[in-house]
């Protein structure tokens, strides 16, 4: 396994870089008063002090502190909604494609119309419909409501390229169940594809999440990224040179999806013998 990667940079990066976000989040909690991500809690608009390492907004938020609550809340809504996408997704997939039939037919007519759907027009209505009391629960239910579609079709061409190769006939052969087919022969060999899609699942859904919240639909009270950048526009920061605010979760989203997209292409070469590397 180390011997591998060594060879596996991509994923190397993706997991230190994973790692190094939950590091700070997680000491974050234990070396620094998170309490002072409440609005007031500190002096606003003061730059970056020994006080405040990342300064403050205009809420009267320590930065630091609002970095340390919010990047887990962020990657909370991102998990939450990439599992339940890729679980409903493999659930069709599996049923679709070895079963096959009107059942299949039906998957994949509705996938296909899903997917020609505007996704973020939908997540807009959804998120608008249920804004007064959103929370962070919810936000990645609203993501989740659609994130199913993709995994559904990519995971579907999987099952049916595998459901033909030779072990499987001879499990038929052998008198195997279909359940037991399904569980023991295909699900072992779709694990390394399922977990570059769960990765690549997750990364959707915190880029959607951040893209609801930007524009004032996410959960107001709620200390994500998201909903942070969106109180930089709110305020014009920018505008008032105010760069120590809307840095710090600048920098965290790219580290999240520099690392996410190292950790996809990783499990991609796991996963497809054909790109792996052996020197």
């Amino acid at each position: 396994m180390l011997s591998y990667m060594r060879r596996n940079r991509s994923l190397v990066v993706g997991l230190c870089l994973i790692l190094l976000i939950l590091l700070f989040a997680g000491l974050g909690r234990l070396l620094w008063d998170t309490s002072l991500a409440a609005p007031l809690s500190a002096p606003p608009n003061r730059p970056p002090s020994w006080e405040h390492p990342l300064g403050t907004d205009r809420q009267g938020r320590d930065l630091l502190a609002v970095m340390i609550v919010g990047t887990p809340l962020t990657l909370y809504i991102g998990l939450l909604a990439g599992f339940i996408g890729v679980a409903i997704g493999t659930v069709l997939a599996l049923t679709g494609a070895y079963y096959g039939g009107v059942v299949d037919s039906l998957i994949r007519g509705v996938v296909d119309v899903g997917l020609t759907i505007p996704t973020l027009l939908v997540l807009i209505l959804l998120a608008v419909s249920v804004r007064s009391s959103l929370s962070v629960s919810q936000m990645a239910l609203v993501v989740a409501s659609l994130s199913w579609l993709w995994p559904t079709r990519t995971i579907r061409s999987q099952v049916l390229s595998i459901k033909e190769r030779a072990y499987i006939q001879v499990a038929r052969l052998s008198g195997a169940s279909n359940r037991q087919i399904i569980f023991f022969e295909i699900m072992p060999n779709l694990l390394p594809y399922l977990a570059a899609t769960f990765v690549g699942a997750v990364g959707a859904a915190i880029l959607a999440s951040i893209g609801l919240e930007v524009i004032g639909l996410g959960p107001i009270e709620a200390n994500t990224l998201g909903m942070t950048i969106y109180w930089v526009t709110y305020y014009a920061a920018l505008l008032h040179g105010m760069w120590w605010w809307f840095m710090p979760p600048v920098v965290i989203i790219i580290m999240v999806f520099v690392g996410l997209f190292s950790i996809s292409a990783g499990l991609d070469e796991l996963a497809n013998p054909r790109t792996r590397r052996t020197v």
